[in-house]
């Protein structure tokens, strides 16, 4: 009965973490970290980037997908309707060394999701101060879009509950045949115990948290003032009207706003 449920919450899994948003989000951050890397090596939302990219890193390199689809790929998917019928089942030590990969990997994501947090609030911070504005506009978007990736795509959610199916699995096993592989080390049974923290009330913390952060509007007003309905619609009708009689005669060039450079 468990072997089926365990398929497709490997499945489910191995979606949520090759998903195209957390890849190219992990792609544009390298990109940002590789263009400021001769800049600003002491800023302090640049230091919490890097460690924004060093949990990403570490969670590809170890390799979570690849062994999760390894145990899904040694699952059968004929179902057995008998129900003394032989089958066979994914060994201990292949149970054992998937389930610390992903008590591994919740514990990456949720470090991930607290610098995550703490990147986008210093950044903040350094905008409203008016500090290399351009970085720490990019950074803050950034961040908060890797982080509601994560979030809303359930991906620590979902390990969770791949690595309850995996304990009964491995409870189960180890009682058939015992053959343990990781010794001097007790899978514990609630994984909301190994990892310290109540999930969801930190998730909620840490979304308070950014939504509730100073926005930097007073340099933006500067740089951008805002102007009456009226004022807006006069001038666009005057450009048009511009344009038109430019286009008509071909010796008046078109006024064309490009815009001002911002220092």
């Amino acid at each position: 009965r468990w072997l089926p449920v365990l398929r497709r919450r490997c499945g489910m899994v191995g979606k949520r973490l090759s998903g195209r948003g957390l890849a190219a989000e992990g792609r544009v951050l390298r990109a940002v970290l590789y263009v400021y890397h001769s800049r600003l090596l002491r800023h302090r939302p640049y230091l919490a980037l890097q460690q924004v990219e060093q949990c990403l890193k570490r969670l590809w390199k170890m390799n979570l997908v690849g062994c999760i689809e390894t145990l899904a790929g040694l699952i059968p998917k004929k179902n057995t309707p008998q129900a003394r019928a032989e089958c066979l089942v994914p060994s201990q030590p292949m149970l054992e060394t998937v389930a610390l990969k992903v008590l591994g990997g919740c514990k990456l994501i949720l470090r991930l999701l607290d610098c995550c947090c703490k990147a986008f609030l210093l950044s903040v911070q350094h905008l409203c101060s008016e500090e290399f504005i351009l970085l720490n506009t990019v950074a803050s978007g950034l961040l908060s879009r890797l982080w509601f990736v994560i979030q809303h795509r359930g991906v620590l959610q979902s390990l969770i509950s791949l690595y309850g199916v995996l304990s009964t699995s491995l409870h189960l096993v180890s009682e058939t045949q015992q053959m343990p592989y990781i010794k001097g080390f007790t899978f514990p049974s609630d994984i909301s115990n190994f990892l310290g923290v109540n999930v969801s009330s930190e998730v909620k913390k840490q979304k308070a948290r950014m939504l509730t952060t100073k926005k930097p509007t007073s340099w933006l007003k500067k740089f951008f003032p805002t102007m009456p309905e009226a004022v807006s619609e006069v001038g666009k009708k005057r450009r048009f009207a511009t344009c038109t009689s430019a286009l008509k005669n071909r010796s008046i060039p078109c006024p064309v706003d490009i815009g001002e450079p911002v220092l």
